[in-house]
């Protein structure tokens, strides 16, 4: 959440700030600022709201220079407002500092600061961490070799949080200086001397596919001459190059009214794209580059953990019914968010997954650390290469499923519960709990599950209409069985975060033990109810939804005739095996609360209070 990028070169450095940010909109929307070094002093604009303000005050009120930083905001200290708005600078404006992540000790920190004749224009944690840099650098003045670096360095070892920074000082100008733990930053490494940081690389990918991606603890000088890393308390590191495979229009709309549009209708070619040389169908097997050299460790396991948050918490629990239902391995899935603070156990020869679309969620990262110090072998499952959990992961998989830029995750999802099918089928091989017979029929119904996405996007007009019809509803209940449990969760997380309609996503046989007091004829339920393993039991659980008069739509499999007297409205997917029926089912929701969001005239991709 939030985002940086910083420049320092020949160019003029406004319009490249402000490109840059607009590429890191959806990473935060609440404000945005610039701090650019004109006549040795730091010029700082900033403005609430979008940062179509910051560009607005910028173009009447133009701020020429050759290096600055730059920040979208996504409130945590403070409401959005211009006074807590990044950059912060210190009263004298000698230091500007931006910022991503919370420091947890801001409050003594400030105590302290305050006490010292420091004064304060913000609620942020961020303004503490800007006046210790300058309180530790006027200490240290008059010291042989003293610099921005050393003041940085100093004032982080009394810091407690996460954070990726990048300041600027007319004390020690023309350069930049980054730090980086807990929150993601990155170099850009452009030509003729241009130097970027980011926190992420759609901020850069218009001026160089070069990026060096920093490790916690890492800290960067970056000046016209280049940049140089190294980490706090030692002396300069090397940090590979990697070149970003991406192109410029993939974080562009394309045509379409909003990226979630986009991505919900890119799914058909992400799917082929996550599964494009893995699957080998006539040995009913899968084949997983990253897992190389896995085996003795996969095929020994005697326990697996899940790690996700939000959208990855839900395939993770998909995940967890294809592991133990396939490859008969125990599997728990847990809150990353929850898992490092409850003392969890972690027992001999257990594989921890971390699943995250960016590969950079903190809860999720430290998770994934927490369960590797007890001795977990660590996979990743992320969609971004390069990012913190593909590196500290012992090994992974990649989604391929190119960058996602709407808050809710679409394509994300359905390309993360596709990779947990081939490894559940990699893992049933492996641990000879799968045959072959079985593993060629979920090798093949992987195969087709491209065009039958293709197929059930065709039915858009229809669910746009469906939409018009409850889109005034101002609550939903989802209901689903085994496999679409996760499922209905998933349908009902993506209609509250982008239309704010209250609603919940239960086992539908848990419906009976509370929710079912809330069904009338007010209350939509949607129920995911294909003809598989519990088909006769979700159709009781719709029998009971009429009985009180409430108002079903249905998400039926493809020729089932039997739930038309029941369904006041039906969704039809195809046939597919019973594990891979999130995949299909979740897409029509999807769109269904695409439309409710649009018709209610909400923001679908910078949903309110929500940031990627």
């Amino acid at each position: 959440m939030c985002g940086i990028v910083g420049y320092i070169g020949a160019r003029e450095v406004t319009p490249l700030l402000i490109e840059g940010l607009k590429r890191l909109e959806y990473r935060g929307y609440d404000s945005a600022g610039v701090a650019v070094m004109l006549d040795g002093q730091i010029q700082v604009r900033k403005e609430a709201g979008k940062i179509a303000e910051l560009e607005k005050s910028l173009e009447d009120e133009p701020v020429p220079g050759k290096y600055g930083i730059g920040h979208t905001r996504w409130a945590t200290h403070g409401p959005p407002n211009n006074r807590n708005a990044h950059p912060h600078a210190t009263e004298d404006g000698e230091f500007a500092l931006v910022h991503n992540g919370i420091i947890e000790n801001a409050g003594t920190l400030r105590k302290m600061l305050e006490g010292r004749g420091h004064v304060f224009s913000s609620e942020t944690d961020t303004e503490v961490l800007v006046h210790l840099i300058e309180e530790v650098y006027e200490e240290g003045e008059g010291r042989a070799g003293e610099s921005l670096e050393r003041a940085v360095e100093a004032a982080l070892s009394q810091v407690e949080g996460t954070y990726g920074i990048a300041v600027v000082s007319t004390r020690d100008p023309e350069k930049i200086v980054a730090a980086r733990l807990g929150s993601p930053l990155l170099i850009g490494v452009g030509i003729n001397g241009e130097t970027f940081v980011a926190s992420d690389a759609a901020a850069v990918i218009a001026q160089t596919r070069d990026v060096v991606y920093l490790d916690d603890g890492d800290m960067a000088t970056i000046t016209s001459e280049g940049y140089v890393v190294h980490r706090r308390g030692t002396g300069p590191v090397t940090r590979p190059v990697n070149r970003v495979d991406w192109d410029l229009d993939e974080v562009e709309r394309g045509g379409y009214e909003h990226f979630m549009l986009k991505e919900i209708m890119e799914q058909p070619e992400t799917l082929r794209e996550t599964m494009r040389g893995r699957l080998l169908e006539d040995d009913g097997r899968v084949k997983l580059g990253g897992l190389e050299g896995m085996d003795e460790e996969l095929g020994d396991a005697q326990r697996v953990i899940i790690l996700g948050c939000g959208t990855s918490w839900h395939s993770g629990l998909i995940g967890e019914y294809m592991l133990e239902d396939i490859a008969r391995i125990p599997t728990d899935v847990e809150y990353a968010s929850e898992f490092r603070y409850r003392r969890p156990v972690v027992e001999p020869k257990t594989i921890a997954i971390a699943i995250s679309q960016s590969g950079e969620t903190a809860d999720t990262l430290w998770a994934m650390r927490e369960a590797k110090q007890q001795g977990a072998t660590c996979l990743g499952i992320v969609n971004a290469v390069g990012s913190t959990i593909a590196r500290e992961t012992d090994a992974g998989i990649y989604l391929h499923a190119k960058p996602e830029i709407g808050v809710a995750s679409t394509k994300a999802f359905t390309s993360q519960v596709e990779v947990l099918a081939m490894l559940t089928v990699h893992l049933g091989r492996l641990r000879g709990a799968l045959t072959a017979s079985r593993g060629r029929e979920i090798v093949r119904a992987l195969g087709q599950l491209p065009e039958q996405v293709a197929q059930i996007l065709e039915m858009e007009p229809a669910i746009r209409e469906l939409a018009e019809e409850y889109k005034d509803s101002p609550n939903f209940l989802y209901l689903g069985r085994g496999y679409n449990f996760p499922a209905a969760l998933e349908g009902a997380l993506k209609l509250k975060e982008i239309s704010y309609i209250h609603a919940e996503g239960y086992p539908a046989a848990e419906m009976k033990h509370g929710p079912i007091a809330l069904i009338d004829e007010n209350m939509p339920v949607v129920v995911i109810a294909p003809k598989d393993a519990v088909y006769e039991k979700i159709k009781s659980n719709i029998e009971e939804v009429k009985a009180r008069k409430g108002s079903v739509i249905a998400v039926i499999t493809e020729g089932d005739t039997e739930l038309l007297a029941f369904a006041d409205h039906v969704i039809q997917i195809p046939r597919t095996h019973d594990a891979l029926t999130p995949i299909l089912a979740t897409v029509p929701l999807q769109l269904l609360a695409y439309h409710i969001a649009v018709m209610r005239g909400c923001d679908v991709d910078q949903p309110m209070n929500l940031a990627k």
